[in-house]
């Protein structure tokens, strides 16, 4: 459990979507880190209801009304929104720093500011807050460092002629990515749950790349995997090839001088050319790295689609700020153009009273 050492709330914000309403910014403090949730009045009301349903009985300091100032409206709304915000504070600190931690403990306060809670088991969570998403982000590149481990393990086993060590670390890293795809399944789904709580664009642009960054690295290895078990079937058969290597001058006497001819002319009129690489390599071997180069090929295809949509995202998002930016230019120019109009009749206006 992160223990909670303060929290603020220093600011608000207007937002029109999906109608005209105010959410306020709560910054919260840990020992080691800090964040901040956005937050509407009504998920405080809604806070309330739940502390004195879950623990029987009210925090000690009650929740600003709703409409205190409903009546007073000579007052300005910044100044009903100020002290709304300081009363919301004050609530938050009051529950924080009580002789009692029945309403700090419970879940609903938790999820509230978005602390994250213990779970057992290793999958999932099934329901992720801001924080809780990061911790979930930060144990999957521990378990993709994992598998990274062993299979350098397995590398060095293998180039030791070590076999049985080889296969066990390559089981292991198989065993490791087979739950990693669901969990970052999970990551990507909620991500459209968070952003419709407070979490801001930019935010959520940032979290999509590092999901996508995950099943980029996910991908990979377990490319790294597979080539494995087909480059040590190539390896065993080509070492199977070397030691019944017949000499040239057997099969020379054996079959004459003459046998195999030159090859002068191919379907397609280019001779094939023999390389160091695929000369000591038989038909499967040819195979396997064939396999090897196209996947070669489709992780750098890969790479390049992640450049492309980040690209393609960035294009989106400098398209919707430009039509945002035309918008607000051509309000502008209507309201020149209405002021221009009532500038006229009031010259009018005194050119008749002159």
């Amino acid at each position: 459990m992160t223990a909670i050492q303060a929290v603020y709330i220093r600011g608000y914000e207007e937002r029109s979507s999906p109608k005209p309403h105010t959410v306020y910014r709560i910054e919260i403090q840990a020992h080691v880190r800090s964040w901040q949730m956005w937050r509407r009045y009504s998920e405080f009301d809604d806070l309330h209801t739940d502390l004195v349903k879950s623990t029987g009985s009210p925090p000690p300091c009650p929740l600003p009304p709703k409409h205190k100032f409903s009546i007073l409206r000579p007052r300005p709304d910044t100044q009903i929104r100020d002290e709304r915000r300081a009363g919301l504070e004050v609530y938050l600190r009051t529950i924080i720093g009580a002789r009692e931690d029945k309403w700090r403990e419970s879940f609903a306060f938790k999820d509230f500011l978005g602390v994250p809670t213990s779970r057992q088991g290793g999958g999932p969570p099934s329901h992720f807050t801001s924080s809780s998403w990061l911790d979930e982000h930060l144990e999957l590149q521990t378990r993709i460092r994992d598998v990274r481990a062993d299979i350098n393990k397995r590398d060095a086993f293998s180039d030791r002629g070590d076999i049985g060590d080889s296969h066990k670390a390559n089981v292991s890293a198989k065993s490791k990515l087979a739950g990693i795809v669901s969990r970052i399944g999970a990551l990507e789904k909620e991500l459209e749950e968070l952003g419709m709580h407070g979490i801001s664009e930019g935010e959520l642009q940032r979290r999509s790349d590092m999901v996508a960054r995950l099943r980029d690295d996910h991908e990979k290895l377990t490319r790294m995997v597979t080539v494995a078990q087909q480059s040590s079937r190539t390896v065993n058969t080509n070492s199977l090839i070397t030691s019944n290597v017949v000499p040239n001058s057997d099969r020379e006497a054996l079959l004459g001088t003459n046998v195999f001819k030159p090859i002068t002319r191919v379907f397609g009129g280019v001779q094939p050319r023999e390389t160091e690489q695929t000369r000591p390599l038989d038909d499967q071997g040819l195979v396997g790295l064939q396999q090897a180069q196209i996947q070669q090929q489709d992780e750098q295809l890969s790479q390049l689609t992640t450049v492309l949509q980040r690209q393609k995202q960035l294009g989106q998002a400098i398209g919707s700020e430009i039509a945002y930016q035309i918008e607000m230019l051509d309000s502008l120019s209507n309201d020149v153009d209405r002021v221009g109009g009532k500038l006229t009749t009031t010259n009018r206006q005194l050119n008749r009273l002159g």
